[in-house]
């Protein structure tokens, strides 16, 4: 009897301390990213984002995602697992007319192939990643 009353204790803090360490993992994410290198494009990145650079502000505690793409603005619905993220869910997004719009459109379709994410130790470079490519890096700001 008291052995089991051991085993679900000890089950117990295990599912409590993975709980802690998940949400202290998506916490991690909080905050506002700066893109400064995206996959792909045979632009150079200063072409495709010559005014403003793209963003990316995390707020696990409400569960959303906005930013704004070097021209318009959006937001929607976090979704982190562990180190895995999905943008795939629809976003809603301003429609202002900037420019051409190359980089605005490279910045949401790259997005949208993200399936999980890496921060460095010191907690200042944020990796998205498809597969096993890291295809964007932003700078905490």
């Amino acid at each position: 009897m008291i052995k089991n009353a051991l085993i679900l204790v000890f089950l117990g803090l295990v599912l409590i301390s993975c709980k802690c360490t998940k949400t202290g993992t998506v916490s991690k994410l909080d905050g506002t990213w700066e893109l400064n290198y995206i996959s792909g494009p045979r632009i150079a990145f200063d072409g495709l984002y010559p005014n403003k650079k793209p963003t990316i502000v995390f707020d696990s505690k409400e569960n959303r995602v906005s930013g704004n793409s070097s021209c318009n603005s959006y937001t929607g619905k976090l979704s982190v697992d562990g180190n895995k993220i999905d943008f795939t869910q629809p976003m809603a997004m301003t429609k202002m007319m900037c420019g051409d719009g190359q980089g605005e459109q490279t910045y949401i379709n790259t997005l949208q192939k993200i399936t999980s994410y890496d921060i460095t130790d010191d907690g200042k470079t944020l990796n998205l990643i498809s597969g096993d490519i890291a295809m964007m890096r932003f700078t905490k700001k």
